[in-house]
């Protein structure tokens, strides 16, 4: 399934797993279960990463897992912490943050020769006997 501008919203990740993305309220709802899953300041990063991933895994096109608490049942620290950074390298490659320039850089060179390639010059063939003018009777 495509997204907007036909960027994926699923992808391959390491362990068979596949990461899909999700929407802002999935996230902000993944790290409040991952705030009050954490007993201390130190378990909030592993327990919101798991949360996260409860709710973006899914094994054969389904959710894997149905909360934060299952995944800190079924994997490692160090399994988490993979998965999170591969599923977040997603995220942050489909979604860029605008302070990321190389990123939005990307993502703008993308999504312009997607444009281009999507009108397929179907405007200049009929605009070519007007031709653009210049000057001030513009």
């Amino acid at each position: 399934m495509s997204g907007l501008l036909d960027m994926p919203r699923k992808r391959a990740l390491s362990g068979g797993w596949t990461g899909r993305l999700l929407s802002a309220r999935e996230e902000m709802e993944a790290w409040r279960e991952g705030e009050a899953l954490a007993r201390e300041e130190r378990d909030r990063a592993l327990c919101s990463n798991a949360c996260l991933l409860s709710r973006a895994l899914l094994r054969d096109g389904e959710p894997a897992f149905q909360s934060g608490e299952e995944v800190l049942e079924a994997m490692t620290a160090g399994q988490i912490a993979r998965l999170a950074k591969e599923w977040r390298d997603f995220d942050r490659e489909c979604n860029p943050a605008p302070w990321d320039g190389k990123a939005v850089d990307r993502a703008k060179k993308a999504w312009s020769t997607r444009l281009m390639s999507a009108f397929s010059g179907a405007c200049s063939r009929r605009l070519g006997p007007f031709p653009p003018r210049s000057g001030s009777g513009r």
